[in-house]
């Protein structure tokens, strides 16, 4: 059985560990697209808008709402790809938990 100062030698090893993995998230990007990449938007992984983009053929006065729903296609791409990176890159220290 380990001895609680080992133990905690390994939990500040996992905490270093996760705080690297957690940066290198933080600072990859993620491009949501919308149908057609018309729109696009790109986030940083700890959930910052850096940008939206538009291509020229979804602008159109006379239709907002397909614009508005392209944007929010987009959007919610780039955050279900933040979430799978994050699911991925940080459920992997769940298993390795000295407790």
């Amino acid at each position: 059985m380990m001895n609680m100062q080992n133990m905690l030698k390994q939990a500040q090893k996992l905490q270093k560990q996760m705080e690297k993995k957690q940066a290198e998230l933080a600072s990859t990007t993620f491009v949501g697209k919308s149908a057609q990449d018309l729109v696009t938007a790109t986030f940083t992984g700890d959930k910052k808008l850096v940008s939206i983009d538009y291509k020229e053929a979804i602008v159109d006065p006379d239709d907002i709402e397909t614009l508005q729903d392209m944007t929010t296609q987009a959007i919610n791409d780039a955050l279900a790809q933040v979430d799978a990176a994050t699911q991925k890159t940080m459920g992997a220290f769940a298993g390795k938990l000295p407790f």
